[in-house]
């Protein structure tokens, strides 16, 4: 029998590369001739670019271009130049250089002066507005109410590895090294930027230094790259600043989000509406919406459930995919409500939660095709001590620190795509695995291996993994928590089909002496194929048979049933905070996070993921918020020292623990995506310990120390 790696603590593969610098990012590549380009920004968010003074600038040493385009501006910072010199310190002065003048308009800095121009989206997953049952009679039957309004604000994903692109062309051929989510995204971007057939653009990112969503477009410097090298004719490299990273590359946007609950006297929901407002830049730009009500239709069960979503068109770039997209910001909401609700009706919160559990999806009236969510409050309950909890705020003390406990449901969509993979298995027993997926620093790379060596019975050390190239087999976009489960299904089918092959030559050279013997009764290891006739070697077995290597190159499909179930991962986040009452100082003291996430494929990458994300969560609730000028739009803090990210001193010791569920309806292997679920409910976790120490509700993310004087 093959040793088993699938579920095991397996160090990172690329790990040695990373910490010896080895792995080269996307700014790291160099090229024969390269040049450096440096984005000329708009110093203004509305109104339009009459004239680019661009002589000084032109004629400085080492500039080589300086592509320009008058237009309308939509925000602050929008590129409007691009200039091309031999260094980057050269390119960099000659964009200092650049005057630009324009007529400015007064921008759309707040959204909240802009309510009056929503618009419903037409394009959202799941649609904007739904609704069941008769909301006005469940609000009026209802034994309790409660009508309240919750704000998160606009948040920036803040990768360590900025978003960076070497852009090279060849005889019409373009090749671009950068930083992204998704290769053949780039790939169809770029092609169709530069109106060229795919297959003649190659995009190659062997290394992620962190998304949560910001590289999963191909946002304009990357096609700003290609079209300045082109212009140039020499290689181009661009890469953003901090700062610019504010403004290029999209982010969560704000939202104002209207809830109002109902329940009977038992405590069972009898009406809930949960609408409101994303924030959204000039329409030209394209269209997102913050789908902030999604988890509400399906979370808890209640016969009247109404949600809605409106954006309001601002100043400011256009949003996009950030870390749990919609579910982050709005299971804030909703389980801050649901936390008010439960001591509305005197309940304690996880018994008014399991009071209100939904055994099926009641807005599609689906099954669940999986479901430990009572599993997550139970264990998580008992691992973090909720017993302790005082009902009563400001029960708990230290002296002069205030001491709370808060816990929020989690849940997040289980979804796949479809993927291409290629195995190989070499004579020596050596095996290559190609897939043109991404790393985003999630460890893809180990979990491809760990799949390979145990199916072909490899030891690690000898499994080679590719990926981040489109020209390797193709496969989806890194988000929404979908690597794993779209790319692992198709290694899984190559590396099975590899054995499959190898295990026929090994039949056909031994003829008569294996006659009658089963391929299921074969196994193959270290390179030696055995069966109850006896064993050969691998190396044997190719070199009669001629074959260099055995191949297959393979598409995993989606399972044709996924589509009959509501598809879902779950968890339950439980927080403790102490608050000193003097200065009113904020800290988690003791966190505690229970998931159930299907088959776990890595005990050790997964826990990282869940601690990251559960991390994540920390500085949405307690720290990160961008500030806006309110006469400018510009973003004031585009910068790590204003816009605050956790750091060590903010992170307890957090507790994890992990639920056997599997998911056999969206895949083979019973996968669910964890990057995103443990950020959710992490707000309102908080938020409700914080009520739960200080008896004061805050609605409003960050929350700040003068929330709780």
């Amino acid at each position: 029998m093959n040793e088993i790696l699938i579920g095991r603590a397996v160090s990172r593969i690329d790990g040695p590369a990373k910490a010896t610098g080895s792995a080269r990012y996307a700014a790291e590549f160099t090229l024969p001739g390269m040049v450096h380009a440096v984005l000329v920004q708009a110093p203004f968010a509305a109104g339009r670019v009459d004239r680019l003074d661009i002589d000084a600038a032109r004629s400085m040493p080492g500039v080589l271009a300086v592509l320009r385009h008058d237009q309308r501006v939509r925000y602050f910072g929008q590129t409007v130049a691009v200039v091309v010199a031999d260094s980057h310190e050269r390119a960099t002065a000659a964009a200092f250089a650049v005057r630009v003048q324009g007529d400015a308009a007064a921008p759309v800095a707040d959204m909240h002066h802009a309510l009056a121009a929503a618009t419903t989206p037409d394009e959202m997953r799941g649609g904007a507005d739904t609704s069941r049952g008769d909301l006005a009679a469940g609000l009026a039957d209802a034994h309790a109410r409660i009508h309240a309004t919750y704000d998160t604000p606009m948040e920036f994903h803040n990768p360590m590895e900025p978003h960076a692109t070497l852009a090279a062309w060849d005889a019409g051929r373009l090749t671009v090294w950068t930083s992204t989510q998704g290769i053949f995204n780039a790939q169809a971007t770029l092609a169709a930027a530069f109106d060229l057939a795919p297959e003649t653009v190659r995009v190659i990112c062997p290394f992620v230094g962190g998304g949560f969503g910001s590289k999963g477009r191909c946002w304009p410097p990357v096609i700003l790259a290609a079209h300045a090298a082109r212009e140039v004719g020499r290689p181009v490299r661009l890469v953003l600043t901090r700062a610019q990273m504010y403004m290029n590359n999209g982010h969560r946007p704000q939202t104002i989000q209207n809830l109002s609950l109902g329940c009977a006297g038992d405590g069972r929901l009898t009406a809930l509406r949960h609408d409101g407002f994303s924030q959204m830049s000039d329409p030209s730009l394209g269209q997102f919406t913050e789908g902030f009500a999604i988890a509400t239709r399906t979370l808890y069960s209640c016969p009247a459930v109404v949600t809605g979503h409106k954006t309001v068109p601002t100043s400011f770039s256009l949003p996009t995919y950030m870390r749990a997209p919609g579910e982050a910001s709005g299971m804030f909401a909703l389980e801050s409500a649901i936390d008010e609700m439960a001591a509305a009706s005197r309940l304690d919160p996880i018994a008014f939660r399991i009071a209100n559990y939904a055994d099926h999806d009641e807005n599609d009236n689906k099954p669940f095709a999986s479901k430990a969510l009572l599993q997550c409050y139970r264990e998580g309950a008992a691992r973090f001590g909720w017993a302790r909890r005082r009902a009563a705020p400001r029960a708990l003390r230290d002296g002069h620190v205030l001491i709370g406990m808060g816990m929020a449901s989690a849940t997040y969509p289980t979804q796949r795509q479809p993927s291409h993979a290629r195995v190989a298995l070499f004579a020596d027993g050596g095996v290559l695995v190609q897939c043109g997926t991404q790393d985003l620093g999630t460890g893809t790379y180990t979990i491809m291996m760990q799949m390979a060596a145990q199916t072909l019975g490899a030891p690690a050390d000898k499994v080679r993994v590719e990926l981040g190239d489109s020209i390797l087999p193709r496969s989806g976009v890194s988000g929404g928590s979908t690597t794993a489960a779209s790319v692992m299904p198709a290694v899984l089918q190559a590396a099975q089909a590899v054995r499959t092959r190898a295990f026929g030559l090994a039949l056909a050279h031994q003829g008569a002496t294996w006659q009658g013997v089963q391929p299921e009764t074969m196994t193959l290891r270290d390179g030696i194929i055995a069966s109850p006739r006896g064993t050969i070697s691998l190396v044997e077995v190719m070199r009669s048979s001629r074959h260099a290597r055995i191949e297959v190159d393979t598409a995993a499909a989606l399972a044709p049933d996924a589509a009959k179930f509501s598809r879902h991962a779950f968890g339950a986040q439980f927080a403790e905070v102490r608050i000193d009452e003097d200065f009113g100082t904020i800290r988690v003291s003791r966190y505690t996070g229970v998931f159930g996430v299907g088959q776990l494929l890595n005990a050790k990458t997964g826990r990282s993921q869940l601690i990251g994300g559960i991390v994540y969560g920390f500085g949405m609730a307690l720290l990160e918020a961008a500030r806006p000028d309110p006469h400018t739009a510009q973003i004031m803090n585009a910068n790590l020292s204003e816009y605050l990210v956790p750091v060590n001193a903010d992170v307890p010791e957090i507790d994890v623990q992990t639920i056997d569920d599997p998911d056999m309806a969206t895949g083979p292997l019973g996968l669910k995506g964890i990057g995103e679920l443990p950020i959710v409910g992490v707000a309102g976790a908080i938020a409700n310990a914080v009520f739960n120490a200080t008896g004061k509700r805050v609605r409003s993310l960050p929350i700040r120390i003068e929330d709780v004087l």
